[in-house]
This record gives structure tokens, sequence and C-alpha cells, in this order.
């Protein structure tokens, strides 16, 4: 288990009669789908990190794209209110956030909100983590099985630029050098 500074803020705006449309981007583990389960709610598990390395052909410009198409291939009219990226984006390279997030936009609305973790020093090792939802001010981690390919975290200026459709509302430090994002869309 972990506190959490920022994601309650995900859930203090959250009207309890309408439906909640949530984006998660890793493994369903069984603490989330029941956290979720007192809300009116819609999950979307896409679990990018089973599919690292991401682009086998290197010399396709449209394989990050098509991957991730392919792989996000929601409903038209599904506008997500909540993302959960955890730390997706330190295992992707920039033209892969790119393909990512140019897939994700038709999919956001005005008051969509998003939450991650990013690297404060790109320098720090790689966690291999899975993360959950126990409470809302608490995650659940447990670390992977095996490593993951593809550790390539990038600076947070960087992923500010790489992540246009969102803005950072809010990032704090922890502890191991990671940083915690609380982002909004900006469309």
């Amino acid at each position: 288990m972990q506190s959490s500074k920022l994601l309650g803020a995900l859930f203090e705006s959250v009207d309890e009669g309408r439906r909640l449309c949530v984006l998660h981007i890793g493994q369903a583990l069984p603490d989330t789908v029941a956290f979720f389960s007192r809300y009116r709610c819609k999950l979307h598990f896409v679990d990018i990190f089973a599919e690292l390395p991401i682009v086998a052909d290197e010399s396709s410009d449209d394989a990050a794209p098509l991957f991730f198409s392919r792989l996000m291939a929601f409903p038209a009219d599904t506008r997500f209110d909540i993302c959960l990226f955890w730390d997706i984006f330190n295992y992707l390279r920039r033209d892969e956030i790119t393909a990512f997030i140019d897939t994700l936009r038709p999919f956001l609305h005005t008051r969509t909100l998003a939450h991650g973790f990013a690297l404060h020093n790109v320098r720090t090792p790689q966690h291999d983590a899975a993360y959950g939802i126990s409470a809302p001010d608490t995650l659940s981690v447990r670390q992977r099985d095996t490593r993951l390919p593809g550790y390539s975290p990038h600076p947070q200026s960087r992923l500010k630029s790489l992540l246009r459709c969102f803005h950072f509302d809010r990032c704090v430090l922890l502890a191991d050098s990671r940083l915690e994002l609380l982002l909004s869309a900006r469309l």
C-alpha cells in the first residue's frame, strides 16, 4: 500500500448520480474493481504493459499509431472522466507517447482528469510495479514478476510537451524520486 496526496482529487467532484467512465492503463487488479464498484461506472482496462515492447518493426512510422488504435478501439461516444496512467510513460518512447495521446484525445472531454507517475531524475532505477486503488487516498502496489522492457523515462519538461492535451495541475515529489502527477484535459 502507498498513500497518495493527489489521487483523491480525481474523486472530489464526482457526481455519484452520474455514470463515471474510467480508463485504467494496466491489469485489472481486484482491489481496483472493488473500489470502483461503489460508483456507477464503466471501467476500461487497457494493459499496455503486457504488450511491451510496442514497436517490433522500428522502420515503420505507422506501427505505434496502428498499435494504439487497435488496442484502444473504444466506441465512438466514449468520453473518459478519469484516466489512470500510472507509470506507463516511463516505458514508452517519444513517438509512442505521441501515438498514444493522439489515439486517446478523441475520448477526452473538458473535465477529464488523470493521474500518473513520472520521475524527478531520469537516472532513477526502474521500479516495476502494478498499481491499483484501495481507497481514494491509497494505492495498492504490487511488484511485477518480471522486469518490463523499454524503460526510458522522460524529464518532466519533455513529458509536459508530449502530453500536450493535458495540463499538469499538481506534482508531488515522492521519497523514491518519483513524481505523482494530477492532470486535467486541455482541449
